[in-house]
């Protein structure tokens, strides 16, 4: 375990406002959960005694933290690579592949990106969701952020809700766009599929936007870019299928299987096989919550994804300009 230690002085800003209020706005690394419980636990004191979360403080005290930080995970450490595009003392960038779970879960207890990371770096067990701060869906491949300090871990968190993460995504969708867009439609659980997303009216779904721009044109197909402004469950599945051009490949939001007319054998079978959801996480962009850097990252395009696109392109050579 892990013991920290800090002390200080309650501003006098802070007269007449709660011990635990005051104490999130003094410690921001720190969850107020965590806070709360270290009060509780006689682990944080005020000028030397205990005190309860709602006492009201009067500015001038001094504060005195000393804690165990506590495992936040208990997933086992397991053996899996990882690869790792780049790495501090703050923070980790991986490219996730296709295939791959980050959290364990019901029919994934084990063999995930948060065990795999636990066997990298076993003090991630002492972080939120082991310093995972966003994740990809399991058949979603591409770049992934991880902290490895609670300060970086708060930051992260906050830079997200506040839209100064930048995370682009390409993908291959059903049909011809012939421009891009942006799909605004809030996204809530689908009311009879516990499995699924969908888009919901502002009352029952949450804000989600999705922002895309055609890439390349096929004969029944669009490579195009997503940029995410929010970051919802399955947010770019659930829109893109909501305007009707789906992912190619996706189990839940695809519609199932369908081929352009005269379609080469090698794209029949290249659409056949294709079994997971185009959609692959090629950039991101944040500034660095320790050193102000801005940090930049790209992940070249996956062999399946990158076969597939070849496919459609030869597809087209073949047989030109086409709908279904």
């Amino acid at each position: 375990m892990t013991i920290v230690r800090h002390e200080a002085v309650v501003p006098l800003a802070a007269a007449g406002r709660r011990f635990d209020q005051a104490l999130a706005e003094m410690f921001p690394e720190y969850s107020r959960s965590r806070l709360t419980a270290w009060v509780k636990a006689g682990a944080i004191t005020l000028n030397g005694a205990v005190a309860a979360p709602r006492y009201l403080l009067r500015g001038g005290e001094q504060v005195r933290l000393e804690a165990e930080l506590e495992a936040e995970v208990t997933s086992a450490p397991e053996d899996i690579a990882l690869d790792i595009v780049h790495e501090d003392e703050h923070l980790l960038v991986l490219n996730k592949p296709a295939g791959l779970v980050v959290h364990p879960g019901a029919g994934n207890p084990a063999g995930t990106v948060l065990n795999a990371l636990l066997f990298h770096d076993p003090k991630l067990a002492e972080l939120p969701r082991g310093g995972i701060v966003h994740r990809l869906d399991k058949d979603t491949s591409g770049l992934m952020v991880v902290a490895k300090t609670l300060p970086t871990h708060t930051a992260l968190v906050e830079m997200l809700s506040e839209h100064e993460v930048e995370r682009q995504y390409e993908a291959v969708v059903l049909g011809t766009l012939i421009a891009g867009g942006t799909v605004d439609a809030p996204i809530g659980r689908h009311i009879g599929d516990r499995l699924r997303q969908a888009v919901r009216d502002e009352e029952d779904g949450k804000h989600a936007v999705t922002h895309y721009r055609l890439r390349e044109r096929f004969r029944a197909h669009t490579l195009i870019q997503c940029n995410l402004e929010t970051g919802r469950t399955h947010q770019i599945r659930v829109h893109l299928a909501h305007i009707g051009h789906p992912l190619v490949g996706d189990p839940l939001y695809g519609g199932g299987l369908k081929l352009p007319r005269r379609a080469t054998p090698e794209l029949v079978a290249g659409l056949r096989g294709f079994r997971r959801q185009a959609l692959h996480a090629e950039r991101l962009s944040f500034e660095h919550p320790a050193t102000g850097e801005t940090l930049a990252f790209e992940a070249k395009r996956p062999e399946d994804v990158e076969s597939l696109v070849a496919t459609l392109r030869d597809d087209l050579a073949a047989n030109g300009p086409d709908t279904y």
